[in-house]
């Protein structure tokens, strides 16, 4: 008997009683495999070494048994594909040595030769699927065009966001311009995705909640909108989740976009989080990952009080963290949250 993709199925329609399960970030510095094989490279040379992404992102599959298996790589593959220079400082994170200030800088991107720049991102997929179980399910990703812009204009990680949030104010065609850019970049970059393998697509939006609702309906949600319909429209039958990271507020407006599943952060519950999106969606979520850090009968009691509204939900749920696991979460501490969703009784 063939064995069932648990999570794909999900966001298919399907529900079950133990419901599946991965972690946002779960091929990371948090494994001992994971560290030795830093040792040996660095961070974008694991990224762009198909062989190396491969091993990184089976070790959270083989260690726990996870039901996905989301590609090793970045976010900010796109960015440099369109001709920014980025480099991964010890401490800071990601850099940009030139960052964009002006129409300028946004003309300068481009999208041409996206497929061929990146193709070592469809070579990993391709190894990744060769060497998954049938039950696992291959997820891509990318980030989403206000999240890749945010690192974009203000060069690195930012508080205030002062200058992105500038030119979207001040010079608001510039602006439009370097999301639609943005926008027909992630559609090239999905599509191959999916022709080598994904099977699921995320779309990251770190930093959605640091918009108003208001400034987020005007100038971000329209992008989201142009881009998952385009996904939906090249690949139909591949799912699509979008995490809008603090994005409750707005989530009203999400019941507009073809989406299959929304993943939800920690700060609402799964139950006022389907009540707002119209139980339109499978949710996925939404465990705060410090949590992780807590003693096993704290771990238990969350697990199962997410698992208890995950299984309240119309369209199913899958098992997530509200976020990434942290670097230094200890490895015992998700076997653990992984043995009570497993033996989790609901009679």
């Amino acid at each position: 008997m063939e064995k069932e993709k648990k999570l794909l199925n999900t966001l298919k329609g399907k529900k079950y009683d133990i419901p599946p399960v991965w972690m946002m970030r779960q091929a990371g510095r948090y494994l001992p495999q994971y560290r030795k094989v830093r040792e040996k490279y660095d961070f974008m040379t694991m990224c762009k070494t198909p062989e190396v992404a491969t091993e990184v992102t089976l070790q959270p599959i083989d260690e726990f048994d996870m039901d996905g298996a989301i590609l090793f790589s970045d976010i900010l593959v796109i960015p440099e594909a369109m001709g920014m220079k980025l480099q991964f400082i010890e401490g800071k994170g990601p850099v940009f040595e030139s960052p964009i200030r002006n129409k300028g800088d946004i003309d300068r991107l481009t999208v041409e030769g996206i497929e061929e720049k990146l193709s070592y991102v469809f070579e990993a997929l391709k190894l990744i699927k060769m060497s998954l179980n049938e039950d696992k399910t291959l997820i891509g990703f990318a980030g989403a065009p206000i999240t890749l812009a945010a690192y974009m204009v203000e060069g690195s990680a930012s508080r205030n966001y002062i200058y992105l949030k500038s030119l979207m104010y001040n010079d608001t065609r510039s602006f439009n311009l370097m999301m639609e850019k943005l926008v027909q970049a992630l559609e090239i970059y999905y599509l191959n995705q999916v022709r080598s393998g994904a099977e699921v697509l995320m779309l990251f939006d770190t930093f959605a909640g640091i918009f108003s609702p208001f400034d987020y309906e005007r100038y971000v949600f329209p992008f989201v909108k142009k881009l998952v319909k385009k996904i939906k429209s090249n690949t139909p039958e591949t799912p699509v989740i979008y995490f809008p990271k603090g994005g409750a507020n707005f989530y009203k407006l999400l019941t507009e976009l073809p989406l299959d599943g929304v993943s939800i952060d920690w700060s609402i519950s799964l139950t006022d989080a389907n009540k707002k999106l119209g139980g339109k969606f499978t949710l996925q979520g939404n465990l705060d990952p410090v949590v992780l850090f807590a003693d096993y009968e704290i771990i238990e009691r969350e697990t199962k009080r997410v698992l208890e509204e995950g299984r309240s939900l119309e369209k199913g749920h899958i098992f997530n963290l509200g976020h990434g696991i942290l670097p230094k979460t200890p490895v015992d501490s998700v076997k653990k949250m992984l043995e009570v969703i497993r033996a989790h009784n609901f009679s």
